[in-house]
């Protein structure tokens, strides 16, 4: 079974200001590959806690994903902050999200997501919208539980016949 924290990443969320509706749709959607959302939190956009708090969860979980801060304004630095804490990125998977969202919408070349790896643990950020998770993380959820395997050392051939 594949551990997994959900972290939103908002300055309104993070004040009450604002209710978590990505949170709750990550979590659902983690239900259909048999995951456990062990951590579920929302945190204000600072970079600094963000670093922690993907450092403090690596190794605890398998898979966190995180749900907002991925766009051009000056408060959204999930992106930054996942790059600074990675060991390696794994460029496919937000590639992935833009070409799919491309085809919605010509602003998910905006995107700044990132994906990578610390430890044994795969990093994920979506983007904060509910609709924009969904979409996003159905594109590469199929491939979740594959790349976690090999995070964690699985050695199997992945070559289809």
């Amino acid at each position: 079974m594949i551990t997994a924290a959900v972290l939103t990443l908002s300055d309104k969320g993070s004040k009450g200001e604002r209710v978590d509706l990505s949170g709750p749709v990550i979590a659902e959607m983690l239900k259909g590959i048999g995951a456990e959302v062990r951590y579920n939190e929302i945190l204000p956009d600072e970079a600094k806690l963000i670093k922690e708090r993907l450092i403090e969860l690596s190794g605890k979980v398998d898979l966190i994903l995180t749900t907002g801060g991925t766009g051009l304004s000056p408060r959204d630095v999930t992106p930054d902050a996942t790059l600074e804490i990675i060991d390696r990125e794994i460029p496919g998977i937000a590639e992935a999200m833009r070409a799919e969202g491309m085809k919605k919408t010509k602003r998910s070349m905006l995107s700044r997501a990132v994906a990578g790896v610390r430890g044994q643990t795969l990093i994920i950020n979506l983007p904060g919208s509910p609709r924009a998770v969904e979409e996003n993380l159905a594109v590469v959820l199929d491939a979740v539980p594959h790349a976690v395997d090999k995070i964690k050392g699985d050695n199997r051939e992945c070559a289809r016949q």
